[in-house]
């Protein structure tokens, strides 16, 4: 059996607890099993640790770890990785019972209790035979020994690869210059064999180890140091001494602290294009690993039970486009996808999914979070410009985007969501982006229903307020139809006569054809109010509406021998707005001073109508009626629905005002004026003029 198979293999499950059964099974394995507590004082020694060490558990149990060490400075420097990591492997040196000394190779895990909690120390080690020790060999200490471990297919980009070997070996570093992009080339075209559960630590968290296997090195390799791994493969891959390995600093990449890369190619027959690489260094955090490890998992699990569906992305393929557009001027990059919008498409297959919770299984209606683990291109197939909107966020800057769109889930169910997207932002880890998916199906749906309700109310009050102005309504009628009768008939008896005035005829003609299309207006206005229709804003003078909403009333007004005073501001800013509502707001609130003027025994029967602009550049209409005024006691409620104090009302049309209102962006209010009567008032924001 290798020495990795070996380490595979080990008895991982075993539960070295202080039960019978557990130490039972331990004595049983052929392999030697120590466990030890977090000072390094063994606790457990099985009958194969005696045979490899020659101390039997009778004399090693309780003494510590440290004393049988055969150089006490590696050891105190391996232990403090190992506390600090949460894990530790490689060979040890350690004095046998006899005086003699025994290279062993062992794996050493920091167990966990629930609560995340450093419990105890597990090792597995089985003779390594008479070979120096790994660290004599790459001249490296122990410290770095807890080591990310790569190995990598090259075959895709051999040709590549000696290609710069090439140039490399004659100094033609002119031609290479050529070749800006060959590092990131080469790195995309190597795949990665297998790696150790440090490497998926370390890199590879979102989506584990099995995640990372099939997957191209510039996926996971951090941005610092590209080139020197690139160097290093095209080093190793073209040098026919295999064994030798060959070893580089890096630079501080925020994971590690003093890093050391080394590459080699595997001296076993039958594999010229794999490719091993050992990162070596402890992590650069003040806490320990195994406090990082407990953390991360409690992140996962309330990740995982958040009753809203949660999605980790893996964005970091796109930090180095971005950076690379911006390095070479690009500042609009709407501008640039418009000539351009196949980096949309690069984007949606190279930015992953890498983690699902529960509640985005159930919202897609899948079975497991591995359904998701794909390229988010699936997520927008029912909104296809999202994505492009998610780009001009992140390029430019913004933490956060949010907007409602629509999914397609994996039983074919179309969804209204609202997705909210959180970037990361430097010094966390640049690859991980949130979704975040709130199902509003249903919130939509309602507020479909509610609007159509509302719209179905308007309409009825409107309708019901045209049956209050029937008179009226046939008074503004009746005003051109008897001009026009009046016309035609004076038009009659001209061409009676012998000598037709032609001119008198064509001037009375003149008259007739205005005065019915001045009926025909008034008709299309009376149509217009009663019809239901969707509302749509249009840019609109509101000195015109007043204009037009008198027509209902002008009748009813002087027939109750009230003053009309309009005082309409000049140059008024248009709004934008619905023709109709407006009309039947001011239609309402001047229906409502009619009533109170006539309930009232004021001498002075008037109405006072007025626009302006006030100071933050809204457009205001008032109404000012010598009425009796509102009861202190109403005016909290006035605008409620099926509020009234008339007798014959049915308290809908003040409400419905406030909901037009309201819905144009605007606010309506009333008050009591010192000099007597009500004033109803009301303002509607001007749209911000087009650039």
């Amino acid at each position: 059996m290798t020495d990795m198979a070996w380490r595979r293999g080990c008895v991982d499950n075993i539960d070295l607890s202080a039960n019978t059964e557990a130490n039972e099974l331990a004595d049983l394995a052929s392999d030697s099993v120590i466990v030890f507590d977090l000072t390094g004082n063994i606790r457990y020694w099985n009958p194969a640790s005696e045979t490899l060490y020659g101390w039997p558990a009778i004399g090693a149990v309780g003494r510590s770890i440290g004393d049988m060490s055969a150089n006490t400075a590696v050891h105190i420097t391996q232990w403090q990785s190992l506390m600090q990591e949460g894990a530790w492997e490689g060979h040890v040196d350690r004095r046998t019972l006899w005086g003699g000394r025994i290279t062993a190779s062992v794996r050493q895990t920091v167990r966990c209790s629930a609560d995340g909690r450093p419990r105890d120390v597990v090792e597995y080690g089985r003779c390594a035979g008479k070979e120096p020790p790994l660290s004599s060999a790459l001249d490296i200490d122990v410290h770095r020994l807890a080591t990310a471990s790569w190995e990598f297919d090259i075959s895709g980009v051999r040709p590549l690869i000696e290609q710069i070997a090439d140039l490399f070996s004659r100094g033609a570093m002119a031609e290479l210059a050529q070749q800006p992009d060959w590092t990131d080339e080469l790195l995309e075209g190597a795949r990665i064999v297998d790696v150790n559960e440090r490497a998926a630590h370390l890199v590879g968290a979102h989506v584990g180890r099995a995640g990372m296997i099939g997957q191209s090195a510039s996926a996971f390799w951090p941005r610092v140091g590209r080139d020197v791994l690139a160097e290093l493969i095209v080093a190793v891959a073209t040098d026919h001494s295999r064994g030798i390995p060959r070893m580089r600093k890096l630079a501080c990449d925020g994971v590690l602290r003093d890093p050391v890369v080394t590459a080699w190619r595997s001296e076993e027959g039958g594999r010229p294009d794999i490719v091993f690489v050992a990162v070596n260094g402890a992590t650069d955090d003040d806490r320990s690993f195994w406090y990082l490890r407990a953390s991360e998992e409690r992140y996962r699990k309330l990740i995982h039970h958040l009753p809203t569906a949660l999605l980790q992305v893996d964005a970091s393929r796109m930090a180095p486009v971005f950076e690379k557009l911006k390095n070479t001027g690009v500042s609009d990059l709407n501008a640039y996808l418009d000539q351009h919008p196949e980096l949309v498409e690069f984007m949606k297959n190279v930015v992953r999914i890498t983690e699902a919770n529960q509640r985005a299984v159930a919202l897609f209606g899948g079975t497991a979070p591995a359904d998701f683990i794909t390229p988010v291109a699936f997520l927008f197939e029912a909104s296809p410009q999202t994505p492009r909107r998610i780009m001009l966020a992140r390029f430019e800057g913004k933490r956060n985007y949010t907007e409602i769109m629509k999914v397609r889930t994996f039983d074919g169910r179309l969804l209204d969501v609202q997705l909210s997207v959180t970037f990361p932002a430097p010094p966390e880890r640049l690859d991980v982006t949130l979704f975040s998916l709130e199902d509003i199906t249903e919130r939509l749906r309602t507020e479909r229903q509610l609007r159509q309700v509302e719209t179905d109310f308007t309409h009825a009050a409107r309708v019901s307020m045209l049956g209050e102005f029937a008179t009226s309504i046939a008074h503004e009628i009746n005003q051109p139809l008897s001009a026009i009768v009046t016309n035609g008939e004076t038009s009659l008896r001209w061409l009676s006569r012998d000598n037709p005035n032609r001119a008198k005829v064509e001037q009375l003609t003149t008259r007739i054809v205005s005065s019915a299309r001045h009926a025909s207006d008034i008709v299309q206005r009376i149509r217009g109010m009663a019809a239901k229709h969707e509302p749509a804003r249009v840019s609109l003078d509101l000195n015109d509406v007043i204009e037009e909403a008198l027509l209902f009333v002008r009748h009813d007004i002087e027939a109750k021998s009230i003053h009309l005073s309009v005082r309409l501001a000049s140059n008024l800013p248009v709004i934008l707005a619905d023709r109709v509502q407006l009309q039947q707001v001011i239609v309402n609130l001047l229906v409502n001073s009619i009533q109170a003027i006539a309930q009232g025994c004021r001498p002075v029967r008037k109405i006072d109508l007025a626009t302006r602009v006030d100071g933050e550049g809204a457009v205001v209409f008032s109404i000012h009626d010598s009425g009796p005024g509102i009861p202190d006691e109403n005016l909290d409620n006035i605008f409620d629905s099926f509020f009234t104090t008339k007798e014959t009302g049915m308290g809908i049309g003040l409400a419905v005002c406030q909901s037009i209102i309201l819905a144009h962006g605007g606010s309506i209010g009333a008050s009591n004026c010192s000099d007597g009567g009500a004033q109803f008032r009301f303002s509607l924001p001007v749209p911000p003029k087009a650039d």
